[in-house]
């Protein structure tokens, strides 16, 4: 069989291109798990026409509102090999399958491939130009938290008992969406704390997602562990109401003691949802005053198709982009900005999170 894999043509800046928040690691496993059928396999990052005639064509998807480049892809692939059987999956695939089943493919592919049949296949790192691996511990989450589509990707949740037979690099990401509710976590940690390349070089690891901090709380001793598998940059999660302060600070001082040091903390913030301005304003403070910087993640509906939010626009209407009932655009851009001047002074070392004249038309973009 020849197969074609696409990653459609998502705005993401070439300099980003192999950044490992939009690596399609997806796609390198079901390459490498074709390669082991003896399949000839090619891999698209864009719209342009293939080696040789492609028997099959798989076509990857990411959030729900890049949905057109999706549909895109689908239209060029299926004029230019009308023979051809496409095939999508991915995260809007999972999300709304009904949707993506009018994009005019054949077939629509929720949740893992084949029900997870490439996930123990070391991704097709030769296929991209990347310094780092992408490993996974395990899959899915316990939790149902309403913002976040992770429990209807992954409806499966499993675990792995060790990860290090998949350690070719130095450099680790995990995408694990919920790494310490992994039930085997400290022996997974201990790995990577023990493990030496040939050259006794040790390994580096960070988490794309926010480390669940309720679970980093209840066992002390996992942040030292984390410490000692050698994390860098751990990320936590404040969902919640402000009142939930004393609980966030003692997660970022559980990670203190075991030798994170502040600056290098990092706290996901949703904004543009149910919690108002002023109050994500006085949990934005909250983290000013613990030195920690904020990664703000801006709420979009988990069926929106669009998104029309221009970040350098200096204000657009409520009908332009998703602006949640307790929000306003003015409200949204305030924040977004806030965040990133904040970060500037922690980065920086101002007293009090505060920035100096001249640093706002220096470092930040609004």
């Amino acid at each position: 069989m020849k197969t074609l894999l696409v990653e459609p043509d998502f705005p993401i800046p070439s300099k980003s291109k192999n950044h490992s928040n939009f690596l399609p690691v997806g796609l390198l496993k079901i390459a490498a798990y074709h390669r082991h059928l003896r399949d000839r396999v090619e891999l698209h990052r864009g719209n342009y026409p293939a080696l040789r005639y492609p028997d099959e064509i798989k076509i990857t998807s990411l959030f729900t509102y890049w949905s057109a480049y999706v549909w895109e892809s689908v239209r060029y692939y299926k004029n230019l090999y009308p023979k051809a059987k496409i095939e999508l999956g991915g995260i809007y695939a999972s999300l709304m399958p009904e949707h993506a089943k009018q994009t005019g493919c054949d077939t629509v592919e929720p949740g893992l491939y084949r029900n997870g049949v490439a996930e123990n296949y070391i991704p097709a790192y030769d296929m991209v130009d990347v310094d780092y691996q992408i490993i996974h511990a395990s899959r899915g989450c316990f939790r149902r938290c309403n913002f976040c589509g992770t429990w209807k990707v992954e409806p499966l949740v499993s675990f792995k008992k060790t990860i290090q037979p998949e350690i070719k690099k130095k450099k680790l990401i995990f995408y694990d969406n919920n790494l310490l509710a992994n039930p085997h976590i400290k022996n997974i940690l201990g790995e990577l704390a023990e493990f030496r390349f040939p050259n006794r070089c040790t390994v580096e690891c960070e988490g794309q997602s926010g480390l669940d901090g309720r679970l980093l709380t209840s066992d002390p001793g996992i942040a030292v562990l984390l410490k000692k598998a050698h994390f860098k940059n751990p990320r936590i999660a404040w969902d919640g109401p402000y009142l939930m302060w004393p609980q966030i600070k003692e997660q970022i001082f559980s990670l203190r003691t075991a030798g994170f040091s502040s600056d290098n903390i990092f706290v996901f913030m949703l904004y543009n949802h149910r919690l108002s301005y002023d109050e994500m304003r006085a949990k934005l403070d909250a983290c000013r005053r613990w030195g920690v910087r904020v990664i703000d993640c801006r709420f979009r509906p988990l069926n929106s198709i669009q998104d029309g939010y221009r970040p350098r626009a200096k204000g657009q209407k409520a009908t332009d982009y998703f602006v949640h009932e307790n929000w306003t655009d003015r409200q949204v851009r305030t924040f977004r900005r806030a965040v990133r001047r904040q970060n500037i002074a922690i980065m920086l070392g101002l007293p009090n999170g505060r920035y100096l004249d001249g640093i706002e038309e220096k470092y930040i973009q609004v």
